[in-house]
């Protein structure tokens, strides 16, 4: 309203008829009248009411006839005069114009209400300019430090383990291939796991770590964890070690080239060293924690529309458990890897995974998802070699790390080995044992993604595995166990909620039942919480995810799981967990 009650002013201050010229008279008449039909058009309008305009129009005749009066009395210099009446130019269209003479105390209260009313407009643009050139600070630093993305995350868990009143006493196969013999740990009390005592804990986790772009399409990266050490599915660091300083280790270390061509569409994933589990899988198979060190290629084939804004989620964490692998809907991929697991002196018998999976990648409809994923993995040189007579050629066959469940047969023992031979547990006394087993396992993943409540989605995840590499002539001849085949694993999720634990009150509910034979995975790289890690087990899980704050929640889970044969075993475990990540 001051625009308009100013522009009125000037109006009337440049139309008096004794200071104006007869044609530009006329001009000046209509822009008056124009204005004052814009402030009755406003009335009527309801903007401003009829007082209101009466009092504009009042005070701007008055300060327009003490204007006019006052520059009768103050006359303009020869050159001011000249330049206030010289008239203007003719426009080329031919139409007249007239220009008035605004006063200046005018043209200092109309700039300096401009300047205040985008004052907010200008600043706004400033910053956001400011933000997108890197301004001031950012724009000094070396442009190294703007291709790198740090990342944290940070957890700690009340673990609460509950046995079985009439579980069995299972031995500590670890312990006694690294003390070098079941007498050994059993003279160090070291020969049994516990599996009677219930247990309470608190475990911790704290990693760091970057990834730095090097150039378009090729990225480095590594993390540090805290650690046990030991164990390649777990990272967690028990507390009450007496306070003695906890172990770093490094977790990730990678070199990953991503080729995307000129439409956006990612159609080759390289990577190598110490990297992320490559693969569509659940826990049943590997450990939501394992990380695989070797190399592995990824190739996608799109055959329809790339728009996926209901799937883009930069960390499923409420989904703990399940990878669903390279993520870019309506796609065909395909994953190679060659992940060496041990280096063998002496010997070209390393032992490997190798692997390959294909699989299916569907935007059904635009909310909905399928994924379909079959994979082959092929665990080289891992099944136990007989040592000969006083020989040990074959100790390198005994796994450097395992879990419980699989088919286990010695290595060497009293029968082969004189240093066996205590007596404490007669002619069978065992130095070392091995897996009895081949692991050629083929594994089908299925995952359902609905998406039609908005941030609510529902998964559907179905996994079965098979090990085509058992054999149980082999074993029966070269060990004298008569084992039959045990082979198969099943796992089916249902998850509920938000699949990224990123804001407030964001949550995620899931359930869980699963069934793994006795040889039908490697127990060494699965999930190392159910039924205390590892197969020859069966139950099920349930959870809750609830966001307490951003990027931080907590993680409720109840796993309950049973011997499937054998001696009896049951285990009950309560997990909760404080997560926070930047």
């Amino acid at each position: 309203m001051n625009i308009i009650k100013t522009s009125l002013v000037a109006l009337l201050v440049t139309t008096p008829a004794t200071t104006v010229l007869a044609q530009d008279g006329d001009a000046a008449l209509i822009n008056r009248n124009t204005t004052l039909k814009l402030i009755e058009a406003l009335v009527r309008k309801g903007v401003i009411d009829r007082d209101s305009a009466d009092t504009m129009i009042r005070e701007a005749r008055e300060q327009a006839v003490a204007e006019a009066k006052a520059a009768q009395d103050n006359p303009p210099t020869n050159a001011a005069a000249s330049t206030a009446s010289a008239p203007a130019p003719a426009p080329a269209s031919g139409d007249s114009i007239h220009v008035g003479y605004v006063p200046q105390f005018m043209q200092r209260q109309i700039r300096e209400q401009v300047r205040s009313e985008l004052r907010d407009d200008v600043l706004k643009d400033v910053k956001q300019a400011a933000k997108a050139e890197q301004w001031n600070f950012a724009s000094a630093l070396p442009g190294w430090i703007h291709r790198i993305q740090p990342y944290f995350d940070a957890r700690l868990r009340l673990s609460d383990e509950f046995m079985g009143s009439g579980n069995a006493a299972f031995y500590d196969w670890m312990a006694v291939n690294e003390i070098g013999s079941l007498s050994a740990a059993l003279a160090t009390n070291r020969a049994y796991v516990n599996t009677a005592t219930d247990r309470f804990r608190i475990n911790g986790r704290f990693r760091a770590g970057f990834d730095a772009r090097i150039t378009d399409g090729l990225k480095a990266g590594f993390r540090l964890t805290t650690t046990n050490i030991y164990s390649p599915v777990s990272t967690n660091q028990t507390l009450g070690d007496y306070n003695r300083t906890w172990f770093v280790a490094l977790d990730r270390a990678f070199i990953q080239y991503d080729y995307v061509d000129g439409r956006g569409n990612d159609w080759l994933t390289l990577s190598g060293g110490r990297i992320a589990n490559p693969f569509m899988s659940t826990e049943m198979i590997y450990s939501a924690m394992l990380s695989f060190e070797g190399m592995a290629a990824t190739a996608r084939w799109r055959f329809g529309s790339a728009d996926s804004s209901a799937y883009t989620v930069p960390s499923a964490t409420g989904r703990y458990g399940i990878n669903l692998g390279p993520t870019t809907p309506n796609t065909v991929f395909a994953t190679l890897g060659a992940l060496p697991l041990q280096e063998v002196n002496l010997s070209a018998s390393d032992k490997w995974i190798l692997a390959a999976q294909t699989g299916i990648d569907w935007l059904v409809r635009p909310d909905s998802r399928l994924k379909l994923a079959t994979a082959y993995y092929d665990f080289r040189n891992v099944r136990a070699v007989r040592n000969r007579l006083d020989d040990h050629s074959y100790d390198w066959t005994a796994p450097v790390f395992m879990q419980r469940g699989n088919t286990l047969v010695p290595i060497d023992d009293a029968v082969n080995q004189t240093a066996c031979n205590s007596g404490a547990l007669g002619a069978r006394n065992v130095c070392r044992v091995g897996l009895g087993s081949d692991f050629r396992v083929l594994d089908v993943t299925a995952a359902y993604d609905y998406a039609g409540f908005g941030a609510t989605h529902i998964l559907l995840t179905a996994d079965y595995a098979r090990n085509i590499g058992f054999d149980s002539r082999y074993i029966a001849q070269v060990f004298g166990q008569n084992v039959s085949p045990r082979t198969n694993a099943y796992m089916v999720r249902l998850d509920v909620g938000q699949p990224d634990m990123a804001r407030l009150h964001d949550w995620n509910l899931f359930f869980s039942y699963r069934y793994i034979e006795r040889d039908a995975v490697l127990d060494a790289f699965n999930d190392p919480i159910f039924h205390q890690g590892g197969t020859n087990a069966k139950g099920w899980t349930a959870a809750v995810q609830y966001g307490l704050a951003s990027n931080t929640w907590l993680d409720l889970r109840w796993l309950s799981s049973n011997a499937i044969e054998g001696p009896p075993l049951s285990v009950d475990t309560l997990n909760l967990d404080l997560n926070t990540r930047f």
